[in-house]
């Protein structure tokens, strides 16, 4: 069955208010950790969460693909792909910090063409579609412009993990920027698509952690890709991402990253 556009977005707003309420029961509740084979933790908490998520769109998209982070990929060779990251941010939610995130990304052959970046604690969902706007709570954004790297507030994400695999760039980072934050997980991305953030440098990263951004960021205006400065798609297979308002501003990164 063929649907519009505005018909895919009010499932995805659909999906991103369920994934919250799950999400939100499990908050700040005693929860059973387990460790993934990389060390990461995962709870009931994510699982319950992705259920519940592929319930919905098995039921309301039988014919799509989907690519979820604790349920691994079922047809990806079906022209549209749902990805899901239940819970963006384990660490934070186990912590009791509200800075978790869902994200959910609908793909057409490969391009993501929706994007969903919800964050129950807070009650903010983004979403953005590919030729579209970025809406905040239905209310459109935009990124502020920034075209230069000294005047600009920079988050770098993952900091840890970028100075012990790429000590060079994080020294490069460190003198980045007119103001630098550490950061982690969706947040600071998202504050690109607003406007309060300049832009992201980000490490580690898995495609169902970008591939919602990337129609977020690009409807909103501003520009999102690799360390390499290539586009995000399903077959990327990289962990780096930059985020930035501004096509300048971008080009002032990769030039850190790549030096």
């Amino acid at each position: 069955m063929l649907m519009g556009n505005d018909t895919i977005i009010a499932h995805a707003e659909r999906v991103a208010d369920l994934a919250g309420q799950a999400a939100m029961g499990y908050f700040r509740n005693l929860l059973e950790v387990e460790l993934k084979a990389d060390e990461s933790p995962v709870t009931q908490a994510d699982r319950g969460v992705e259920r519940r998520v592929r319930a919905y769109l098995d039921e309301h998209f039988p014919d799509d693909g989907i690519l979820g982070e604790e349920f691994g990929q079922s047809d990806l060779s079906c022209d549209h792909v749902w990805s899901i990251d239940p819970i963006d941010g384990t660490r934070s939610f186990l912590s009791g910090h509200p800075l978790f995130g869902f994200l959910l990304a609908r793909l057409y052959k490969g391009v993501p063409t929706i994007g969903v970046i919800g964050m129950p604690a807070l009650k903010e969902t983004m979403i953005g579609v590919r030729g579209g706007p970025a809406t905040l709570n239905g209310q459109a954004v935009g990124v502020s412009g920034q075209v230069s790297l000294d005047r600009a507030i920079l988050f770098i994400n993952e900091a840890e993990k970028i100075l012990h695999r790429y000590p060079g760039v994080f020294d490069s980072l460190q003198s980045a920027g007119h103001t630098r934050r550490f950061g982690y997980d969706c947040y600071p991305h998202a504050l690109v698509a607003m406007g309060h953030v300049d832009a992201v440098v980000d490490e580690d990263l898995q495609p169902y952690d970008y591939l919602p951004l990337v129609p977020v960021i690009e409807a909103a205006g501003g520009v999102i890709t690799d360390w390499a400065g290539n586009a995000l798609t399903l077959s990327s297979g990289t962990s780096g991402v930059i985020t930035a308002a501004t096509a300048e501003l971008h080009a002032q990164l990769l030039h850190r990253v790549r030096s």
